[in-house]
């Protein structure tokens, strides 16, 4: 049925469901008026915002909450997830998450395959989280955000890793690698205005490929090897050295103890030596007494007979026989 005018199309639509004319005006204004108002109304989620093109320019970003925009396209709304933490999987995918998660058993070379800087293969599988911290850039500056992402991600890791040894990526510098990585996507993205913010870029499995597999790590158990026999040859280093230097150190200080002891010693013979010599000289034969009696009750003390002589016997045999043999 062809309509060469809206007229017609009224008349034709009124005699079809016979509705008289007064109210089938009323009908389609108010089916009019309901489509209005169901294009006018729209809400915003708690994690979202809301951004108001008005034919095609930018004119307002509103906040989670129900609100009000121009009908018939004059306002077209985009609801941007500010608080959602997006996340882009590299070399792996992963089908359910959860306490079991699953994974793809699809190959993804083509984004994990990297060229090391001392020219070995490593197949290196990563993550790159972010959100966004400015919509009305994402919108305006970036057609395609998943997409510039992914590129950017691959770009920036192959470059990253190439100017690491294989040995680096795998062990000592994979934390080095995450921040380098992260810090360039950042700088690149900014460079775009893209108003995305990357939270997190985190190396997951770093391994070399299924054919050089075993040869590689036979190599790395001969370096573990040699750590740990390093390692033990500190460790005893550690125990022995400090231990010999402490004893040492203990030597020292008491052969410095005893010669000052000897020498304070010795000082002090001599202090009293001279100290007598000078009494002698003033007065000989109390002096001569005095070292006499000090003598006496030095050895008399420490000795276990004692034999007193008479200076008129001329033989100190007849004393000898006033000991008493014990019975």
């Amino acid at each position: 049925m062809d309509y060469n005018t809206p007229e017609e199309f009224l008349r034709q639509t009124r005699d079809i469901i016979n509705i008289p004319n007064k109210y089938f005006i009323w009908i389609v204004w108010g089916i009019l008026l309901l489509v209005t108002l169901g294009s006018s109304f729209y809400s915003i989620g708690p994690d979202e915002v809301g951004i108001i093109r008005r034919f095609g320019k930018y004119a307002t970003t509103t906040s989670p909450g129900l609100h009000w925009k121009l009908p018939l396209n004059i306002d077209k709304l985009n609801k941007v997830k500010v608080t959602y933490i997006y996340k882009e999987e590299f070399g792996f995918r992963t089908m359910q998450p959860g306490v079991s998660t699953k994974y793809s058993h699809k190959g993804y070379l083509d984004e994990s395959s990297m060229l090391t800087g001392d020219l070995n293969v490593l197949i290196v599988d990563w993550i790159v989280q972010y959100k966004i911290k400015d919509p009305v850039k994402l919108l305006f500056n970036i057609r395609d955000p998943r997409t510039t992402i992914r590129d950017i991600s691959e770009s920036v890791m192959r470059q990253v890793v190439g100017d690491y040894s294989v040995s680096e990526v795998l062990t000592t510098r994979r934390l080095e690698v995450d921040q380098s990585v992260q810090d360039k996507i950042q700088e690149i993205l900014d460079s775009y205005e893209s108003g995305i913010a990357i939270l997190t870029v985190k190396l997951q499995d770093v391994n070399p490929p299924d054919q050089v597999k075993p040869s590689f790590n036979e190599v790395n158990e001969a370096k573990q090897e040699k750590e740990k026999m390093i390692n033990q040859a500190w460790e005893q280093y550690n125990k022995l050295i400090p231990r010999a230097k402490g004893e040492a150190e203990k030597t020292i200080r008491e052969a410095e103890g005893y010669a000052l002891q000897r020498v304070n010693t010795a000082q002090g013979e001599a202090d009293r030596f001279e100290a007598t010599w000078n009494a002698y000289k003033t007065a000989k034969e109390v002096t001569r007494k005095r070292l006499y009696l000090e003598t006496l009750s030095e050895v008399l003390p420490r000795a276990s007979k004692i034999y007193i002589l008479d200076p008129r016997e001329k033989s100190i045999l007849p004393l000898l026989q006033l000991e008493k043999k014990s019975e």
